[in-house]
Formats: C-alpha cells, structure tokens, sequence
C-alpha cells in the first residue's frame, strides 16, 4: 500500500497581512502627473517671482524657457486636476458623516486615529485639502490666462491678476505643504499606496475602516 501523501498545509492570509487595492493604474498615473506638474510650476514660478530665486531657472532650460513653458504646465496641471475631480467624484464629496469627522479635526492633529470617526476611502481631512487645492488650481488658471495674455487686458485686471495669483499659490502651496506632511510622515504607508496601489488590510482598518470594509465585503 502507497503511503498516503501529506497534504500541503495552506496558510490563509489574516486581514491585517492581507494587501488591498487601493488606487489603479490609471489613478497613480493621474495623481503623479498632477504632483510633476505641480512642481514644475511650483520652482518656475519661484523663479519668475523672486530675483533672488531667479537662480531656480538654469535647472529648468533658463528662463525664457520657463516663461514659455510654465503656463503650459498649469493647463496640464488644471486638467489632470479636473480628471481626478471626475474620477473620484463619489469618493470626495463631503457626506454628513463627514462633518461629524471635521468636528474631531483638532483631536486628529493631536492623537491621530484615536477617537475619531471612521473614514471611506478619503477622510473628510484630505477631502478638504482636495477642494481647496482644486478651488486653487481654478484661481490660478483664471489669473493666470490674464497674465499670459496681458494685452488683451486692462491695467486694473491685470493687476488684480496679479494680485490673485500670487494669493492663490501660497494658498496652494500651503495645501501641497500639508498634503505632504500627511503623506510621508503623519500616516506611514500612504506613500507606498501611491507608488505601488496597494496597502495593508490593518493600515485600511486604521485609517480607513468603512473603506475597508466596503472592499472587503464586510457589514456590521
């Protein structure tokens, strides 16, 4: 007789081990093009600003380059802006549980997770961040097409476009500021989510439990 064979001993994968999707393909490809965009109109426009920053534009080609070029990067910037905005739609409206979420904003600063409600797939935090950012980018688009074109302008408007757009990017680079603040420090794993798409079933559970167990399947 043939001795029986073992059978394999398969090990299942706990939730907390488990890797879940978090962003496609397309997402991170979305979200990378926005934040090269961003940079590239963040140090062109340094340089343009500032004489003392002026140095910034032999990295870029030099300046006529930057000139040309830099109002270009925010129509890429804006419309990836406005693909994400369509795409994620659903995912960054704010929802009454939401606002119950703002109200433990300053507990979140301080404690983290801890007694705070749970979030979707974005907490009401980055949503925030999202729309500020995208009020932003509208803004800058909007000042910024009266800058590129000054003839086509009165002096008034022009300098309230001037005006405006400085305003504006310091709002927006007050909002990258946070983003990544958020995204390299405060919650270890996000960036990784960004690169690779995935994540861990116990940083979903953590950060965002009700996200977590909608992908899961899992109802209280």
């Amino acid at each position: 007789m043939k001795p029986k064979r073992r059978k394999k001993r398969v090990t299942k994968k706990v939730p907390g081990d488990a890797e879940i999707q978090r962003y496609n393909l397309k997402e991170r490809l979305i979200h990378w093009t926005v934040a090269t965009s961003f940079l590239y109109l963040l140090l062109s426009g340094l340089a343009l600003y500032s004489p003392r920053l002026y140095w910034i534009s032999s990295l870029l080609g030099g300046g006529t380059n930057i000139r040309i070029w830099h109002p270009y990067a925010g129509v890429v910037f804006f419309l990836a802006v406005t693909i994400m905005t369509v795409n994620w739609r659903r995912c960054l409206w704010l929802y009454p549980e939401d606002w119950e979420w703002i109200r433990y904003t300053w507990s979140y600063i301080t404690r983290g997770e801890e007694g705070v409600p749970e979030s979707g797939r974005f907490n009401a935090g980055q949503k925030t961040l999202f729309w500020m950012q995208a009020l932003s980018g509208l803004v800058l688009l909007l000042s910024g097409i009266v800058l590129w074109f000054p003839d086509k302008f009165s002096w008034e408007v022009g300098l309230a476009g001037i005006l405006t757009h400085e305003v504006f990017a310091i709002v927006s680079m007050g909002c990258i500021t946070v983003h990544l603040y958020m995204g390299l420090f405060a919650t270890p794993g996000a960036l990784r989510a960004m690169v690779e798409g995935k994540v861990t079933g116990a940083w979903a559970r953590t950060h965002h439990a009700r996200w977590y167990r909608r992908v899961m399947g899992i109802s209280l």
